[in-house]
């Protein structure tokens, strides 16, 4: 069997304790090499996952002719220049969330994918490929809930110390990057449209200058999503979708756990099916479908252009820089704002309004 050889740029946390052992146990990945600046935390990182190679430097990764694809786990502000050389040098890449620090250079990112047609480029919303979420989205499309009017999503952790990269304004942190940036796109992905409006209010931080709580609304025309995200909150993750005729609820939305089946919850009129799935890991089925992608020279699961429209509505929900009255705290900012993205039209259940319905 032909599998897509991977090389890993950074010994980040994420990549060495959850993406990469999770990957090795695919069947179209093998991890062939991993690069650290310190050649010595290479080799460390190798040798506790068994990885063949280890290099002292990104760009000697990078030149090794026998590395397919790059798996990208580099702090916020790296994703996009590091992605880009991955492309210059002939590699597919995969590279974490969120794609990128603006929608600006989203687009970057976006464009240079474009000069180079024959490689693959996906941001790695691993929480898109599990089978709840399927489910999920394929009982709204199918009109299980009637028609989809709503979708409440919370995300949330806690976590002051100024040594953490979430904490540091300057390289990408903040709750709404780190997090926020999931409640964003569960919504695009339920809905299967690009909001109209997306309102937001936010809270920094005074010392790091991040933000530690946001709020937003994101209007469909057809419906609406509200969430909360936070970095300085007790944890807790949790989805529900409305519908006119039933709901869904997820338990563990994000982090679905790789050793115990995940359930959700569908409701229909005042019957409650508990749907209950098997073990299985994210993480794997992400880099699975993105080999393939590579290997059978088909599309990406999640094009680049998903990337680009999410870091959008994040930008329009709140924005640090922007749009503070004169009167207003310098640790919470206010925003209303059209996303600027052309809507996608909502699924067939989802057409009618209600005005249509009552006619």
């Amino acid at each position: 069997m032909s599998k897509v050889r991977w090389g890993v740029l950074s010994t980040a946390k994420i990549g060495t304790e959850k993406v990469l052992p999770a990957m090795q146990r695919g069947e179209y990945c093998e991890i062939a090499a991993i690069a650290s600046r310190s050649l010595e935390t290479a080799r460390a990182a190798a040798a506790r996952l068994g990885i063949p190679k280890a290099y002292g430097s990104y760009e000697e990764l990078l030149a090794d002719p026998e590395i397919d694809a790059i798996y990208n786990p580099m702090p916020n502000h790296l994703h996009v220049p590091w992605s880009i050389k991955a492309l210059e040098a002939g590699k597919h890449v995969l590279c974490e969330k969120p794609i990128a620090l603006t929608a600006a250079e989203a687009q970057t990112l976006a464009d240079a994918a474009r000069q180079h047609p024959r490689l693959k480029v996906m941001e790695a919303f691993m929480y898109r490929h599990h089978p709840q979420w399927r489910r999920a989205r394929q009982l709204v499309a199918e009109g299980q809930i009637g028609e989809l009017r709503t979708i409440h999503s919370f995300f949330s952790y806690y976590n002051d110390d100024p040594s953490n990269i979430r904490n540091m304004a300057g390289i990408g942190g903040g709750g709404l990057m780190d997090i926020g940036c999931y409640n964003i796109s569960l919504s695009r992905f339920i809905f299967d449209a690009e909001p109209r409006r997306v309102c937001g209010i936010v809270e920094y931080d005074p010392r790091f200058n991040t933000d530690r709580l946001a709020s937003g609304i994101l209007d469909f025309g057809v419906g609406t999503a509200t969430f909360t995200c936070s970095t300085q909150l007790t944890s807790y993750q949790r989805v529900n979708i409305y519908g006119t005729e039933g709901r869904v609820e997820i338990e563990i939305p994000f982090n679905a756990p790789p050793d115990r089946p995940c359930k959700i919850w569908h409701q229909r009129g005042a019957e409650i099916e508990e749907i209950v799935f098997d073990i299985t890991d994210q993480y794997t089925i992400e880099g699975d479908l993105f080999a393939q992608a590579i290997l059978n020279d088909t599309a990406v699961p999640t094009p680049i252009e998903d990337a680009v429209a999410n870091m959008v509505a994040r930008r329009r929900a709140t924005d640090p820089r922007r749009g503070r009255a004169p009167d207003q705290s310098p640790t919470r900012t206010r925003s209303c704002r059209g996303t600027g993205v052309p809507a996608r039209p909502p699924h067939p259940a989802q057409a009618r309004s209600p005005a249509a319905r009552s006619a």
